[in-house]
């Protein structure tokens, strides 16, 4: 930054419904950054939360005048078309989509800005890293330090950093929108990635820094975690038919895994010849989750392997049956706009002032 000028204003943008037990949490971390406070807004596109999520976000708005706190209404309850309500009425240079169900570093939004001004990226962001107030959540997040967890994804390491194809959350120049459009208000999962990819087509580039630290609450229940798989799965197959690519190829593994046991244990229930093959492959798989969870019971405790058994075949089945069935919905039925809503480009009034 210029001793000369001031700091990019920045909007933080954050999607919620029925957040009442963590956006307290959130918020905290969001005021406590060290950041410029006169240089920053706080959108918080609610879906008209039903738990007394808004009135906490009043109560703090009414208790931090000078923070800019102001709630966007979001009546279709979609995270992507929250995040669009906020950001056509956000006002920042740069714009940072936060999680209400996460907490972040005081040095989080500096981090951002110092990375989008020195990478020459239009979209940067840090790596997803879980914390947890459960033993299931501590599990869960032993077991997506896991490459068969989430494939060796680069966002799920702290310890990655350079170009990506995809950040969690994400911190992003106002151009990029303007560019490339806003998230697809239609995709209730994979919004991220999606805009990521499409910014990437256009020549943008994406970057992930170690500096930028924030933490996320893993689901608390194996119900929980496979209703969020199978979204995902839906979400990233609804992607690849819109784009009619794939990024990378590991969403094809928990699909292949999936359409592959469930062919064998069909040929096994009508031709007894291949039930050797099914047990066989059965044998294999679960075996390798044993050998996967006490290598990692090894290193975290013991005490975690038996849900860390339930939890990486829940991600996989999951994951993989929300793929197929994606990829035969969307097939059949797409929804998605072909030309993305764009944010209007801003302009210099004759005032000094930039105008949409």
């Amino acid at each position: 930054m210029s001793e000369m000028s001031a700091p990019p204003f920045v909007s933080i943008v954050v999607p919620c419904f029925n957040e009442a037990t963590s956006i307290e949490e959130c918020l905290d971390s969001i005021l406590a950054q060290d950041y410029p406070s006169s240089r920053i807004e706080i959108l918080i596109a609610d879906g008209e939360s039903t738990d007394g999520t808004r009135d906490i976000i009043e109560r703090y708005a009414a208790a931090h005048p000078a923070a800019r706190i102001r709630v966007v209404n979001n009546p279709d309850r979609i995270q992507a078309a929250g995040c669009n309500r906020a950001i056509t009425v956000s006002r920042g240079d740069v714009i940072i989509r936060l999680d209400a169900h996460a907490k972040y570093q005081p040095d989080y939004v500096r981090c951002c800005v110092n990375a989008l001004m020195t990478t020459g990226a239009q979209i940067v962001g840090g790596a997803q890293r879980p914390v947890w107030r459960t033993p299931f959540q501590h599990a869960m997040a032993v077991a997506l330090e896991s490459p068969l967890a989430v494939g060796g994804a680069a966002y799920r390491d702290p310890s990655r950093e350079g170009f990506v194809d995809t950040v969690w959350l994400g911190a992003f120049h106002r151009n990029a929108f303007e560019n490339v459009g806003l998230f697809d208000p239609r995709a209730v999962t994979n919004e991220d990635a999606e805009l990521n990819q499409r910014l990437s087509s256009s020549g943008g580039k994406v970057y992930l820094s170690r500096d930028i630290v924030g933490y996320y609450y893993p689901r608390e229940n194996l119900r929980a975690l496979a209703r969020q798989y199978f979204r995902y799965g839906v979400g990233r197959a609804r992607t690849t038919l819109k784009h009619r690519r794939l990024q990378t190829l590991r969403p094809l593994a928990p699909a292949a895994l999936v359409l592959g046991m469930a062919t064998l244990a069909i040929a096994a229930s009508f031709h007894p010849p291949t039930e050797p093959l099914f047990a066989a492959v059965a044998a294999l798989y679960l075996g390798t989750l044993l050998v996967e969870a006490m290598r990692l019971g090894i290193r975290q405790g013991f005490a975690l392997v038996p849900d860390i058994l339930a939890i990486l075949p829940t991600i996989h089945f999951a994951w993989g049956a929300g793929f197929l069935y994606g990829v035969a919905r969307y097939a059949v039925r797409p929804d998605w706009d072909r030309v993305p809503l764009r944010l209007p480009r801003r302009y210099a009034h004759d005032d000094g002032h930039e105008r949409a």
